[in-house]
């Protein structure tokens, strides 16, 4: 399913600016990164969003935390003097902008998330070592996954581990080229639970990426967030 809210009083993520269409900002495209992957968090209520290194004034800023509550986080592309590259939460998908290093403070992560959606699997590495290895449910032919590389921007332990979405949802920096909303979301997808676990191994969701509810809780207790997705 996209990513939307089970009920009122559960957070979701969403993208960091929240009219990305108004934005001066001129975007870039994330590749892959290497292991261990770099995560910066921003340390500010605000963080101005550069198109490029060194630029005088920037093309937008993000709130921290979201209007949701959530913590800005970013994954980190490249680094130049006094600057980062980073992957930010929004469309279009897979988008970079720069940020002043003074305005997060960077961590490191040896995990990885990949996820086959032609086979139906998720694997977690850290660094070259599988951790698991499990099936998944992925999107329809009409409603695909989005494939590129992402990072989860946030994880939520759900209030209602019997629902739709099971135990918990991480929620990860890409968007449904389908849908721009759905249920009350903004067409965000996620890593979540399920109360169908039977459907693993099938293309039915509306992007979401499924997992049986020992699998989520099990990935969400192991990687923190701004933890890197590949979907192929």
């Amino acid at each position: 399913m996209g990513f939307v809210a089970a009920t009122p009083t559960v957070p979701t993520s969403v993208p960091t600016s929240p009219d990305p269409g108004g934005s001066k900002l001129r975007l870039g495209v994330a590749r892959p990164v290497g292991s261990p992957a770099l995560i910066a968090d921003a340390v500010g209520p605000r963080v101005a969003l550069f198109s490029e290194a060194g630029d005088a004034e920037p093309g937008d800023v993000v709130d921290n935390p979201t209007f949701e509550g959530l913590p800005v986080t970013f994954l980190v592309m490249d680094q130049r003097d006094g600057w980062l590259n980073v992957q930010v939460s929004r469309r279009p998908n897979q988008a970079t902008a720069w940020v002043r290093a003074a305005d997060v403070k960077v961590r490191q992560t040896p995990f990885k998330i990949r996820v086959d959606t032609t086979a139906h699997r998720l694997v977690l590495l850290e660094g070259n070592r599988t951790v698991f290895d499990v099936p998944v449910a992925v999107g329809t032919g009409g409603t695909p996954t989005p494939t590129g590389t992402f990072f989860v921007d946030g994880t939520v332990k759900l209030l209602d581990p019997t629902g739709p979405y099971g135990t918990h949802q991480l929620s990860v920096a890409a968007f449904s080229e389908v849908l721009t909303s759905f249920g009350g979301g903004n067409g965000q997808i996620a890593l979540h639970g399920t109360n169908r676990p039977g459907l693993m191994g099938s293309s039915v969701s509306n992007g979401c990426v499924r997992m049986t509810n020992d699998d989520v809780t099990r990935l969400a207790n192991t990687v923190p967030v701004g933890t890197p997705v590949e979907i192929t």
